[in-house]
């Protein structure tokens, strides 16, 4: 969990990090976001600030209208109305998000998106995410699920994805589907370490012939995506997050030559990484409770 006091200019107070637990149950993991964002509000009380809201982020499907966690497979949320117990608790007004809108949103006011007016976030980790923020604000969608850019058909007689249907972005170009795909490919003895993305990225950074060419297969997939995006939102700036984004140059340049390679009339993004690194959630959720709060009272 990364959590923090933000003033309403974006500038963090006091940051911590706790461990998010979610093998102690869903009621647990509760537990300690509530006892934790009560910690920090006492603390912002004790040096001179006034807390004026408070902003939760969590992974899976979020029904923002109704302040609920409807289903998280990480951490085993089940309609926890996650809203509704922070204002008992500390008797602030509370918005809740999905994890990655909110990370699309900090980027695009404070991060590498700034000033571009349309921004799509893409999140690459474990699966890929994704968020259009459209003046400062991102789409939720009718029904909580605006953004999932990972479950774009691009493979149609590809791998099968967790969703269940073969050939989904998810499924040929995440972290995780990386790793895999080159363990296959390379049969490692039993007991051998697996192999991460990193690695594979290294790898396929010093020659090696199979992480160049899983390396490639994920960069071409993650263009189609990215095409398919652009046509859809037409947005200025394509911001990459994630563990993936690491990569750096060897991720960005060869998949702004294959994105540029698929657009005809679309005008072609800005395609940069990430500038908030894993903290992007947490300033992105205080800068959406900093949206329900009238302008005249945003100021603790």
């Amino acid at each position: 969990m990364k959590c923090a006091l933000v003033r309403p200019d974006g500038t963090v107070v006091h940051a911590q990090r706790h461990p998010t637990g979610a093998e102690r149950g869903s009621e647990a993991v509760v537990a300690t976001i509530l006892d934790v964002a009560e910690g920090l509000a006492d603390r912002a009380r004790a040096t001179g600030y006034s807390p004026v809201a408070v902003g939760i982020a969590v992974p899976g499907v979020v029904d923002t209208a109704r302040g609920v966690a409807v289903w998280s497979a990480n951490v085993g949320f089940r309609d926890v109305p996650l809203r509704e117990l922070a204002v008992a608790r500390l008797g602030l007004p509370t918005a809740l998000g999905h994890d990655v809108r909110v990370g699309g949103l900090a980027e695009a006011r404070l991060g590498a998106g700034r000033d571009a007016g349309h921004v799509l976030f893409v999140a690459i980790g474990t699966g890929i995410a994704g968020a259009h923020v459209t003046d400062g604000s991102a789409a939720a969608g009718a029904h909580g699920a605006a953004g999932e850019i990972g479950h774009i058909l691009v493979r149609p007689d590809g791998p099968t994805c967790g969703c269940g249907r073969r050939g989904c972005l998810e499924a040929v170009a995440s972290a995780a589907s990386i790793a895999r795909r080159y363990a296959e490919l390379t049969a490692p003895a039993d007991g051998a370490d697996p192999v991460d993305a990193a690695a594979v990225a290294a790898r396929a950074a010093t020659g090696d012939a199979v992480a160049e060419r899983v390396w490639r297969e994920a960069v071409e997939a993650l263009a189609d995506g990215l095409a398919t995006g652009q046509a859809l939102y037409d947005v200025r700036t394509i911001v990459l997050g994630g563990g993936l984004a690491r990569a750096g140059d060897q991720l960005i340049g060869p998949l702004r030559a294959a994105l540029r390679e698929r657009l005809t009339f679309h005008r072609e993004p800005l395609l940069v990484p990430a500038a908030l690194g894993d903290e992007a959630g947490c300033l992105g959720a205080a800068l959406l409770a900093l949206d329900t709060v009238p302008e005249d009272k945003g100021h603790g």
